[in-house]
């Protein structure tokens, strides 16, 4: 089995309801994603999957996101804007998009600063 990361990023504000504490005032990151690939074997040329593939499948999900405020935009419209909920939520997207046999999602890590992430992961 192989494990394949790329990391890229977005810009956004959020609000997290129901928080008591700074963090229920509307504020930003630069978060940092990181997409981890599970791939049971090789393709003809050695290549687990192309890294410019998950990149550009990451890209287009998190251009929904990027310079945007998360409150608004579906389905943060109806959970928190989490970086938990961002992780599952950036995860079940690229899994729509990837659909190449012996490839899988194996995690998403969300950075919202330098020290604080989130991971999602199904077992």
């Amino acid at each position: 089995m192989f494990e394949l990361m790329v990391e890229t990023g977005f810009a956004a504000a959020h609000q997290l309801r129901g928080y008591k504490g700074k963090c229920e005032a509307l504020h930003g990151h630069n978060w940092k994603v990181q997409v981890f690939i599970q791939v049971e074997k090789l393709n003809d040329i050695d290549l687990g999957m192309d890294f410019h593939q998950i990149k550009d499948y990451t890209k287009e999900i998190l251009s929904i996101v990027d310079h945007g405020f998360l409150n608004e935009i579906f389905p943060f419209t109806q959970i928190n804007p989490s970086s938990e909920n961002i992780a599952k939520w950036i995860y079940d997207s690229l899994i729509k998009k990837i659909d190449e046999e012996n490839v899988s999602v194996a995690a998403i890590t969300v950075w919202e600063s330098d020290t604080a992430s989130a991971t999602y992961y199904e077992d």
